[in-house]
Parts: structure tokens; C-alpha cells; sequence
């Protein structure tokens, strides 16, 4: 597992239909070894902070095996790292094998696994398409959040190493299906209870999850 590219960029104003927007998802490789502190990467920051950045959202991981689906379902686009808005596009560590609550050293810093990307309209903003909201949440490829658990140097070509595997078996994937499902099965619901509690994940997935729950045992009744 490594980290193959390191991805950082300001915000900037932009034109979306007809309005300025600010955005902070044009992000672009870096060259040598940058600080990566508690809330983001030296030279990198978050534009709407009541929906990015923060604690848990510090550090936007996206696998690198995903580009060769995207370039398929998007030929002829420009798909250089960094394109997704991540700030690690890394090799070896795919959603479906990573629990909330893993634990990996890169460079001289710690993280954590916190939660998925959930795409706003920002994503069509980089992409110039609409229906990219759409595609990248259903295609499953949505990459991860991560939290800076001990703040450190980081570099293109280092190592990742899982030093804390998350006993719980709560996969990035499995948050992303419990979102998106509407019917729900006695194994969704079990899974409900459990990340509802789940202390690992952010407070407002917890209280989202919480709600669901109390939706869907309403209607049960």
C-alpha cells in the first residue's frame, strides 16, 4: 500500500449557472514532502466549512485503481490525480477493505478511517456534468475520509501501513449502502443499530443513522 500522489489546492471562485461559487476541489499534485496537520495539508484548504473539512473530514483519500473505470465511463476526459478532489490518491486500499476505525501510519503522521465521500454539486462544478453526482455515488467508487490522529510529513511514494485494524467489520461500503437504501432488510436494520452506536464514526452520521431508525421502526409498527 502506498500513497502515489499528494493533491492540495486554495479555494477559488467559479462560474456555475450564471453565480460565483467557491470551491475548493481544484486540487493538483506537489512535488516533495508536505506537512499534514489536524484539519488539512499545509496549502490546502476547505471552501464551505459547514459541510467540508473539520476533524473528521481532514484528509480526502481516493484509490488510484479507480481512474481506469472512470477513464472507461468517461473517454476522452482528462483525468489527471487529484481529480476527484482528494488529497492522497493512494494504491492498495479499497473502500470494501477498509473499517471505519483503521488505523494506518503514512510518512510520519497517523490516521484514521472516519467515513465515505458523500458527492455535492461541486463534483459537476469540476466535471462540467450534472449526472457525475449520480454515477460516482452509485458506482461505489466514493473513496474515504480520513482524521489526523498524530500530525506529521507526508510525500508521493510512501508507505502506508495498517497499524490498528477496527474490530467492528463496519466497511466504508456498508455506510454508503445504508444511505442510499430505501428498503431495508433484518440484516440492514441490525446494521443500523450497530453504526447508530458506532463511537468511530462521526457524530452526524451516528445521529443520521439514529433517525433512520426511528423512521423506519415507525413505519413498522
Amino acid at each position: 500500500m502506498k500513497l502515489v500522489s499528494v493533491n492540495v489546492g486554495l479555494p477559488r471562485e467559479v462560474t456555475h449557472k450564471g453565480k460565483t461559487v467557491t470551491t475548493g476541489i481544484f486540487k493538483e499534485p506537489v512535488a516533495g514532502r508536505i506537512q499534514m496537520r489536524s484539519l488539512n495539508l499545509d496549502g490546502d484548504r476547505q471552501a464551505d466549512l459547514s459541510v467540508h473539512g473539520g476533524p473528521s473530514k481532514a484528509i480526502y483519500a481516493y484509490p488510484s485503481e479507480h481512474y481506469a473505470y472512470w477513464r472507461q465511463e468517461l473517454p476522452g476526459m482528462d483525468l489527471p490525480w487529484g481529480m476527484f478532489g482528494e488529497n492522497f490518491t493512494t494504491e492498495g486500499l479499497l473502500e470494501g477493505l477498509m473499517n471505519i476505525g483503521d488505523r494506518f501510519r503514512v510518512g510520519s503522521a497517523e490516521v484514521m478511517v472516519t467515513e465515505p465521500r458523500l458527492p455535492c454539486y461541486k463534483l459537476g462544478v469540476k466535471f462540467g456534468r450534472e449526472d457525475i453526482l449520480k454515477r460516482f455515488l452509485q458506482s461505489g467508487r466514493t473513496g474515504f475520509y480520513v482524521a489526523v490522529l498524530r500530525e506529521g510529513e507526508v510525500g508521493a511514494g510512501d508507505g502506508i501501513e495498517c497499524i490498528v485494524r477496527d474490530p467492528n467489520n463496519i466497511t466504508v461500503p456498508d455506510i454508503v449502502r445504508l444511505y442510499v437504501n430505501r428498503n431495508y432488510s433484518k440484516a440492514d436494520l441490525e446494521m443500523l443499530h450497530r453504526v447508530a452506536a458506532f463511537e468511530a464514526l462521526p457524530e452526524s452520521w451516528r445521529s443520521y443513522f439514529a433517525e433512520k431508525i426511528h423512521l423506519v421502526t415507525g413505519r413498522a409498527r
